[in-house]
This record gives C-alpha cells, structure tokens and sequence, in this order.
C-alpha cells in the first residue's frame, strides 16, 4: 500500500515508560543493574563450562549455550533500551527495529527449543544412566544445539516481514521498550489477523509442544526418582531439576502470557510492558543465579579456578 511505503525506512519512538517519568528512573536502575549481573552471571558460566574439564558434560554445553543465547538476547534489547531511558530522544531506526525484532524473536523461539532439549537431557541421565555418554555423545549434542539455532531463524523473518508490511499509516509510536509484534501489530490501521493466526500457529510449534515435552520428561524422571534408594543421588537430581523447572516457569509462563493470547487492540500495554520487562530483562539475569546457588558442580568449579589463579599468581 502506499500509506505504508510513506512509513517504511522512517524512526519509530519507542514510548517505554515515558508517560510515568520518575517511574522511569527506577526502571532503568533496575535495567542496568539487571543487565550487570545478567552479563557477570552468564559469562561466568560459560568460562567455568570451558575452563574446568569436570563440566565438559552434556548438561553443561547446553547451560553454556543457554547462558550464551541469554547474553545476546539481552544484549539485543538493554542498550538501546537504556539509551532512551537517560536521553532525550526515544527513537530507534527503522532498520535498527528490524534488527531488534529478528534478534529477539529468533532467540525467545530458540531458548524453548533447548529448555525441551535440556529436559531431555536430564531424562536420559536419570532414567537411562548407563546410556547416557552413548545418548548424549558430543557430535549429538553439537548437532541438536545447532539445530536449534538455525531453525527457528527462518519463523522469525516470516513474522518480522509480515509484521512490517502492514500499513500503519503514517504511525510511528510503538507502545514499548523495545520492538516487538504485539505492539508493532497494534500500530497497524489494517487486519493483522494474518500475522497473528502465524504467531499462534509458531507458538504452538515452540512454545506447547516443547513444554508437553518438558512435562512429559519430568513426569518420567518423577516416577524413576521415586524408585531412587539413595538419598544423596535423589537429593543431586531434585537440585539440578528443580533449577531446570523454576527457569521453565519463569520463561514459559511469561512467554504464553504474551504470545499465545488474543491481542487487544486499542487497548493500554502498560501489563504487558512490565510482564516483556520481566521476560527480556529481569528472567536472564536470575537464571545464573537459580542454576549456580542450588548447584554444588559449579560452585566448586569455580572454587577450584579461583584456587588455581591464586597458586599461579604466588608463584
């Protein structure tokens, strides 16, 4: 449409918080500190996963990645985010929206895939244990990771095209931090029913079916673990799942609360931006934090590195 060729290549305003101005102070504390502790957390895991040869398991090439996907889905979104909480301007580039919006939408899609792949990974080290190396061989688990990575690519550009090819007739405001397709979709002045029946039918590719998978996993694992006689290997299990689970929650439940509902047209955003500030912000700088403090593997790993740095720094 021509309405729509008037709005392409222009700056969108990204509006955030800027109708609640001392609001918007705390939230970008609140951001930087995140995002800190989001980079500090996940970088840490992924040096300890490489540097001490105790984790060169499965279990945690998939935590790295994870941790790695974290970074640079936060990385995508904080730095612009923070630019226009301290400055004047609240404006982002067309092709920087564009770049924003593929970004995010291609890792949210792949953090399901490898939560479901992680799930499996510890169904197959607790209820098929002697099979487990044979399973989950290094080429497999290099294989999966890439997989998950490279497929969802392709729905992401689907949706960001579909998105953006609606007319918006002149309208430049979306009514978030950052550009994601609810807000983006609400700026339209046309149907968006296309875009929205695709992003349902991707979410139930990447958001239902790898949690039914996750559940599915975790009742099998249930049902071993009752069967477990040994306390400590039973209590090693709890801990490693339970830190899988709570991330599940976190990330599943805001990321259906978001995608996998009717959108409200003509309606304030103002839940949904505190519920994507949670999603995008706060859940990847917890998830080091939910792994590290119930896990014994990584605190000592960490220990044993800190320990080695002192030895060669005396000598």
């Amino acid at each position: 449409m021509e309405v729509n060729n008037e709005s392409y290549a222009t700056d969108f305003i990204l509006l955030g918080f800027s109708d609640r101005p001392q609001l918007e102070r705390i939230i970008s504390v609140v951001v930087l500190i995140s995002y800190l502790m989001t980079l500090m957390g996940n970088s840490t895991i992924i040096l300890v996963s490489y540097l001490d040869v105790q984790l060169h398991t499965p279990m945690y090439f998939f935590l790295s990645n994870l941790s790695l996907l974290d970074l640079c889905y936060t990385t995508s979104i904080v730095p612009q985010m923070l630019v226009n909480l301290w400055g004047p301007k609240k404006t982002i580039t067309y092709w920087g929206c564009v770049l924003q919006f593929l970004i995010s939408g291609d890792l949210g899609a792949t953090e399901c895939l490898l939560l479901a792949v992680m799930a499996y990974d510890r169904y197959a080290a607790v209820c098929q244990p002697l099979h487990y190396m044979v399973i989950m061989n290094p080429l497999l688990c290099h294989k999966i990771v890439l997989a998950t990575w490279l497929s969802t690519l392709g729905c992401s550009i689907i949706v960001c095209i579909l998105t953006l090819k609606l007319p918006r007739c002149g309208h430049r405001e979306v009514d978030n931090f950052f550009c994601e397709m609810p807000a983006l979709t609400k700026m339209a002045c046309a149907s968006s029913r296309v875009v929205e029946t695709v992003v349902f039918s991707f979410g139930v590719v990447f958001l239902l079916v790898p949690l039914s998978l996750i559940l599915v996993s975790y009742g099998v694992i249930t049902c071993a673990v009752m069967k477990i006689k040994s306390v400590s290997r039973w209590k090693k299990i709890l801990n490693t799942c339970g830190s899988h689970l709570t991330v599940v929650a976190l990330f599943y439940g805001t990321a259906i609360s978001m995608y996998m509902k009717p959108m409200n047209h003509g309606k304030s955003q103002e839940g949904e931006k505190f519920l994507a500030l949670f999603y995008t912000v706060i859940t990847p700088s917890l998830n080091p934090l939910i792994y590290t403090l119930r896990n014994k593997d990584v605190k000592c790993a960490v220990k044993r590195l800190l320990f080695v740095k002192k030895l060669s720094a005396k000598t």
